[in-house]
């Protein structure tokens, strides 16, 4: 493996940007060796010696400050983990550039709270968007139009790490322009050591930023909480995770648990198979990771520059489109969590967790539940109830067949893929009273319909159910053919 990252090195002609890429490849070359080592020593956590974490452990965020000191965000900087193709949406390029609500992109409504939130309290709070190699030109081109807006915006790109064929174990690649399929960005624990790569983590101290809050871009409730950053100041943590009460929806997402003492982020990749229904029990493990995270910025440096993040090893094995099985090594930005001094969880309210992973995400977003506040969703103040609907939309909503490797196809397939929802949906129902809603099949929704309590439309294979406009459906069932005169 270190001849063929060496010969991936030398085939790159520029000097400067071939000693950026020899770190990576370096970086690369420790993670994978420490695979190797954990893979031969068939290293696993010893599932007897888990336990829930301390009640020291995770703070709950009803008692958390009051009062804030509004000259703390100064010294703070604003984060967006922006790498991801949402491929779940049949997307490429960077999704926060999907428009979810109001005619606004994620992008757009983060650059909106941050821009609310400095000329408000007349603070320099930047913005720091962590781009993928699929991801990055995108963002470069998206980010021209907020030249006028009240707020710093810095790019860079994260790891490009080079996909290890499973039978062989060297990389795919033999070029460093090799086909974007044969790379891949080694997830969002990746943050920290592109932070240090790319120069940012010492532009930000030198600015005097001391505090960074990071988030995944698609997470519309991830906004700057002061009562947390104030928190942060008082107790003298040097990392906080955000945590929140699992439901049956959030089974599979990381857990904070007590490992011989410290505290550690377990994901269900790290978890022996026949532990697998323990760690999605809600009862041992009541909260889940929303990775939105708190860093004390000094304090990574001190980390990078000392011991160096060493962060357990997530393998996700994938098969190419030319057949090929493969191998992913990733990490999780949560797991640095042990690295830190005083670190633990705030238990948050859900409404900090409201990722659009899906269209029954979307379709939840751009609805009447939620309005918008300077960027922010808030709950419609009609909503009797203080949760939100579930909502569950069947693969008409959202799968169009094709070929999801290639790049120019992902584009087209979200085109397909937001034309179909949108064909399907003449006008966003009004779901204020709805509690549940469940579409399978070949269903169409005309303008200005309301739905109330349980609706559940079913249309069988071969079969089409059209919603006329202005119906309200209130505690239905629909299933089999019908027409909006039937109706």
């Amino acid at each position: 493996m270190r001849n063929e990252l060496n010969r991936l090195v030398n085939t790159v002609s520029d000097p400067t940007a071939r000693k950026g890429f020899d770190a990576e490849m370096q970086s690369f070359f420790y993670l994978f060796t420490r695979y190797l080592a954990e893979k031969a020593q068939n290293h696993e956590l010893e599932w007897d010696r888990i336990k829930s974490p301390a009640a020291d452990q995770i703070v709950p965020y009803d008692s958390l400050p009051t009062k804030a000191d509004v000259k703390s965000l100064n010294k703070l900087a604003v984060l967006k983990v922006n790498g991801g193709l949402g491929t779940s949406m049949g997307m490429t390029g960077a999704k926060s550039a999907l428009e979810v609500k109001n005619d606004m992109t994620f992008l757009d409504l983060t650059v909106r709270q941050i821009e609310h939130l400095n000329t408000t309290h007349r603070v320099d709070v930047p913005l720091i968007l962590m781009t993928s190699f699929n991801t990055h030109e995108d963002t470069l081109r998206i980010i021209k139009k907020y030249a006028n807006q009240q707020l710093r915006i810095t790019t860079f790109n994260q790891s490009r790490y080079p996909r290890i064929l499973q039978e062989t174990l060297l990389p795919c690649p033999k070029t460093v322009d090799d086909d974007k399929v044969r790379w891949y960005p080694p997830g969002h624990g990746d943050l920290y050591n592109s932070l240090v790569h790319s120069g940012v983590l010492d532009q930000l101290l030198a600015e005097g930023k001391e505090y960074l809050f990071v988030s995944n871009s698609d997470n519309l409730g991830a906004v700057v909480d002061q009562a947390i950053l104030q928190h942060m100041i008082d107790s003298g943590a040097e990392f906080l995770m955000e945590v929140t009460d699992k439901t049956k929806a959030d089974v599979k997402g990381g857990t904070l648990i007590d490992y011989d003492g410290v505290i550690q982020l377990l994901e269900i990749a790290q978890v022996p198979s026949e532990h697998v229904e323990d760690f999605k029990s809600v009862r041992k493990f009541k909260i889940f990771n929303t990775n939105n995270i708190w860093i004390n910025l000094k304090a990574l440096k001190r980390i990078m520059d000392t011991e160096g993040m060493e962060l357990e090893i997530i393998v996700n094995p994938k098969v190419t489109e030319e057949g090929a099985s493969v191998v992913q090594l990733e990490t999780a930005a949560g797991a640095a969590i042990k690295h830190f001094r005083s670190a633990h969880g705030i238990n948050v309210p859900r409404s900090r967790f409201l990722p659009v992973k899906s269209c029954s995400d979307l379709l939840l977003i751009k609805s009447d539940i939620y309005s918008l506040e300077h960027g922010e969703l808030v709950i419609n103040e009609n909503r009797m109830f203080g949760t939100t609907p579930v909502i569950k939309l069947g693969d008409h909503f959202k799968k169009v067949s094709g070929d999801m490797h290639n790049v120019e196809e992902q584009r087209s397939q979200f085109v397909a893929q937001i034309a179909q929802f949108q064909k399907r949906f003449k006008k966003i129902p009004k779901i204020i009273e709805l509690d549940h809603l469940t579409v399978t099949g070949d269903v169409y929704f005309g303008r200005n319909v309301t739905l109330r309590g349980t609706v559940i439309v079913v249309a069988n294979e071969g079969q089409r159910i059209d919603i006329p406009d202005g119906c309200i459906l209130e505690n239905r069932l629909l299933s089999g053919n019908l027409t909006m005169t039937e109706l």
